[in-house]
């Protein structure tokens, strides 16, 4: 599991760049993969399922998070 963790936060890194450098009129994932189109969509694809998997097992994954979370004691 933690590889795709790695895989997920690695893409979600990438689709972060490239929204900031879309900001100045420069797509480097349709500058790398514009001749393939359904590449450069996959890639969106993957970008876009990696934000929704970190959105549901962050908190779980993220030792930050839970460093202040007090443990359940039985």
């Amino acid at each position: 599991m933690k590889a795709l963790h790695m895989i997920a936060f690695i893409l979600l890194v990438v689709g972060g760049l490239n929204w900031l450098l879309t900001a100045f009129n420069y797509n480097l994932v349709k500058m790398l993969l514009g001749s393939w189109p359904m590449v450069e969509n996959a890639v969106y694809v993957l970008v876009g399922l990696s934000a929704i998997l970190l959105i549901f097992t962050h908190k779980k994954d993220c030792k930050t998070c839970t460093a202040g979370t007090p443990t359940a004691t039985m």
